[in-house]
């Protein structure tokens, strides 16, 4: 999941300035994460039109980011976009930039959240990083935890001399990372597997931007 933070009203306003603005929202990851879903596009609707704002129609896509369906959206909007001078998106960076890439009009697009991390939910509704799309993934060898994210410093090959009491000395209120992958590999019985060296990451695998193009079935 990707995790945003929704912009200050104050910057949203400032983004929109005299424009006439529709609104698109993310029901998917930014519903969860409560920065785009119908009641948040709702509120911010409700907020610029109290500023004097002209917003002509507002949606929710399921999933903005996915280009064959934000753009069958956004024609069954067609008259609201039109009448915009611009959109706000209330989602990720991918769907600020896919409702751009997929507007018919070529409206200026304004980003309505921050991204944040990709990140897991725990049963308590929390969102944590825990992925850092490296491009080669070592969670076979760690026993399901990633260093590369969850250890301060990167380290492939770990402690380092710097954890104390199984905290990590950058943030003293983390775990460190190498102390629950050994508590794991323990648990599962694979000790045995602390032995291997881990080479240094490929970083031509993180090349940015990437991307991956399916072969046909």
């Amino acid at each position: 999941m990707i995790i945003t933070k929704q912009k200050d009203l104050k910057e949203l306003l400032d983004y929109v300035g005299d424009e006439k603005v529709f609104i698109v929202g993310c029901g998917e990851c930014a519903e969860t994460c409560r920065t785009g879903g119908e009641r948040e596009v709702l509120k911010v609707k409700e907020e610029l039109e109290k500023a004097g704002k002209t917003v002509t129609g507002w949606i929710v896509p399921e999933a903005p980011c996915v280009a064959a369906k934000i753009k069958i959206d956004l024609a069954k909007n067609m008259n609201a976009v039109k009448s915009a001078d611009s959109i706000l998106v209330m989602a990720c960076g991918l769907g600020i930039q896919s409702v751009k890439e997929n507007d018919r009009f070529g409206k200026k697009v304004h980003p309505g959240c921050d991204t944040m991390f990709m990140g897991e939910i725990n049963a308590k509704g929390e969102f944590f990083e825990a992925c850092s799309a490296c491009g080669e993934c070592i969670l076979e060898l760690t026993g399901g935890i990633c260093p590369v994210t969850r250890c301060a410093k990167g380290i492939l090959n770990g402690p380092c001399g710097g954890q104390n009491k199984g905290k990590c000395e950058v943030d003293k209120e983390k775990d460190c990372a190498w102390v629950l992958i050994y508590e794991e590999l323990k648990k599962r019985g694979r000790l045995d597997m602390l032995k291997n060296y881990n080479k240094p990451k490929d970083y031509s695998k993180m090349n940015r931007p990437n991307r991956l193009i399916l072969a046909n079935p």
